[in-house]
């Protein structure tokens, strides 16, 4: 495949399978324009073989098409990435998997990440409001560096949003506590704390995402493994 838009799209578009579309809707991803294939480890393989490209990722993603788009989050260049450009792509995100995808395979690469924790779990937006919570997950198990202070601070902003009864919200907010509660044993500690908080708020969301944090943050893999 030649590494251009046109032939990388005229590629993609011979794996349209309608019965694939309809099969990813039962997963939620309903976005616009999606061609039911290739998956995820195929359009990892295209991404490794293109290696890192910024202008070709800006171009797939003015496709519109579900998988170019996957593919160019693949590509870009978190190094060439620039603060309006995660605002516009924030903005068009429309299903879960293209906001995780891009979320953890190359926003979270950028040095903007942390400012758009904080700029995006305010947005009342789904998919943005997803999208900071999923910044926040992926920062919790790829930023070794970053100081537990960071990380309580987000269980505050967890806590604030626990009772967002949209699925692909609270879905996310569980994602980044289970994750913060797995990094050491003082924030399993104040993990497991928060969880309580949230779950004694009495929403039908926050009592979900209270009830499978603490499962996970309190069995015993998770002790064995934080050497408690």
């Amino acid at each position: 495949m030649d590494h251009d838009v046109d032939s990388i799209v005229s590629g993609l578009k011979k794996y349209y399978n309608k019965k694939n579309i309809e099969g990813m809707k039962r997963f939620g991803i309903t976005g616009k324009n999606v061609l039911g294939g290739p998956g995820i480890p195929a359009l990892r393989k295209m991404a490794k073989d293109i290696g890192k490209n910024h202008a070709l990722a800006q171009g797939l993603w003015k496709t519109d098409i579900h998988e170019a788009r996957l593919l160019a989050g693949f590509i870009d260049d978190p190094e060439l990435v620039t603060e309006k450009q995660m605002d516009e792509w924030v903005n068009d995100f429309d299903s879960w998997d293209i906001c995780d995808q891009v979320c953890s395979n190359l926003f979270d690469k950028t040095p903007y990440a942390r400012k758009k924790i904080l700029q995006w779990t305010k947005d009342d937006k789904e998919f943005v409001r997803r999208a900071g919570f999923v910044l926040m997950a992926a920062l919790s198990v790829h930023d070794k560096k970053l100081d537990d202070s960071t990380f309580i601070k987000y269980l505050s902003i967890i806590k604030k949003h626990s009772g967002d009864e949209r699925n692909f919200v609270r879905k996310a907010v569980n994602w980044a506590l289970r994750q913060i509660g797995k990094r050491n044993k003082r924030l399993n500690k104040e993990a497991i704390r928060i969880s309580k908080d949230i779950y004694s708020l009495g929403t039908k969301s926050s009592r979900w995402i209270a009830n499978d944090a603490l499962r996970e943050l309190q069995s015993e893999a998770i002790i064995k493994r934080l050497k408690w």
